[in-house]
């Protein structure tokens, strides 16, 4: 079918998180993209110009496409540049799987605002087999279209749940909480479970005070320069992606 202005308004307004949450909708866009993500969550509106569904469309695609102009699309794009295909997809509804934390290795993130950041710590997650990822609630929604579009797929396979951290580790008492910080226990010489909390910090503050207090262990990752010599901090994706291969490197000794 043709797209309506009602469509076009729906689709447009899912930029803003509120409306996310009230329609229950997120969008991704670009070809990769939506093959990536295509088998992964309901689609409610594969959005696309002609030219696109003649060329890449297939017989999945013909209950949910609807076509637009390069005019229309552009009024729906989020980014500067639209492209030809955008998927709106129903938010899923995402059930924690209790055995799958108790048993294996669970990022947690405190604060992160960053929507490149949590994008990129998703597509690390999916690399090292990392099935959950808890984010605390002040922490960008994962459905920001920059997010989405920074998983490159990632996120149908990686599941996000936002929740209080406290009550998280409350929850699991039994799964050790380890943390990053500027000052702690040499990564490369700490023993490092399986199954753990591994929480990640907000880009200019780190971890939180009141989640501090609940880390068990604190990890550092040191720099090989001296001190005053190297930079300040790391970027928290890169600090992620090293923390979480260290663990996965414990499993393969």
């Amino acid at each position: 079918m043709d797209i309506n202005n009602g469509i076009i308004k729906t689709v447009a307004s899912l930029a803003m998180k509120k409306r996310r949450d009230e329609e229950g909708l997120f969008t991704t866009e670009g070809t990769k993209c939506v093959r990536d993500t295509w088998h992964h969550f309901r689609c409610r509106w594969l959005i696309a110009t002609r030219t696109w569904y003649e060329q890449l469309g297939t017989a999945e695609h013909y209950d949910k496409i609807v076509l637009a102009t390069r005019q229309q699309m552009a009024r729906m794009s989020q980014f500067s540049t639209p492209s030809d295909v955008i998927a709106v997809y129903e938010i899923p509804n995402i059930e924690i799987d209790a055995q799958e934390v108790k048993n294996g290795l669970n990022i947690v993130l405190d604060n992160i605002q960053d929507p490149g950041n949590l994008g990129t710590i998703i597509r690390i997650a999916d690399w090292f087999g990392v099935n959950n990822i808890f984010a605390s609630k002040g922490t960008v929604d994962v459905y920001n279209h920059k997010v989405v579009q920074a998983t490159m797929g990632a996120i149908s396979r990686v599941k996000v749940h936002y929740c209080n951290l406290e009550y998280l580790f409350q929850d699991f008492p039994d799964v050790p909480v380890f943390g990053t910080f500027l000052s702690g226990e040499n990564i490369y010489q700490a023993e490092l479970p399986e199954a753990a909390f591994v929480v990640m910090g907000n880009e200019g503050q780190g971890i939180s005070p009141k989640v501090a207090s609940l880390v068990q262990r604190r990890l550092l990752i040191p720099a090989a320069r001296r001190k005053g010599d190297a930079s300040e901090s790391l970027n928290v994706s890169t600090a992620t992606a090293i923390t979480v291969s260290e663990f996965f490197r414990r499993r393969l000794e």
